[in-house]
């Protein structure tokens, strides 16, 4: 049986969201589908949940961050995104893929995530997932980008 929400959501993310299956109408048939794929029916739950949360959650506050400001993070935070993933996700906010409140948005839904750590892998796909959920203009070259990011078998290297 397969453990992890990440798990669940890269599957649904996989197979289901091009085509905009993913919606309460459904729930309970995708839910039964994934679990004859072998996911765990509590762990298919919370993923809904946690889809549920990332559509319905109001952005953060709006951050205004002047070019001399720095993100301070929480001891869980760092534990849990480790050097890489916070390192990741300050290359995507000076890549302008990520604005402040995206981040902000990141960071919550990767904590979020069962588990004491998440590696960068898991992080791409959170990332993957809150872009995806943006409605902005610059969504579809940013959703490409940070699409062919995940993708890429290759491992990331900062400059």
């Amino acid at each position: 049986m397969k453990e992890s929400i990440i798990d669940v959501l890269m599957f649904l993310f996989e197979h289901y969201v091009d085509d905009e299956q993913i919606d309460a109408a459904n729930r309970e048939a995708l839910q039964d589908e994934l679990v004859a794929a072998g996911f765990g029916n509590t762990q298919v739950r919370r993923a809904f949940d946690w889809l549920e949360e990332l559509a319905g959650a109001e952005a953060p506050q709006a951050i205004v961050a002047r070019g001399d400001t720095m993100r301070i993070y929480t001891r869980d935070e760092q534990a849990r995104l480790g050097s890489e993933g916070i390192g990741f996700l300050h290359f995507l906010e000076q890549q302008r893929v990520l604005t402040p409140t995206t981040r902000e948005q990141v960071i919550e839904r990767a904590c979020a995530l069962d588990g004491h750590d998440i590696d960068l892998d898991d992080l791409k796909w959170v990332v993957l997932m809150v872009v995806f959920n943006q409605p902005d203009d610059d969504g579809d070259r940013d959703l490409a980008w940070v699409e062919e990011l995940v993708y890429d078998e290759r491992p990331f290297v900062l400059h």
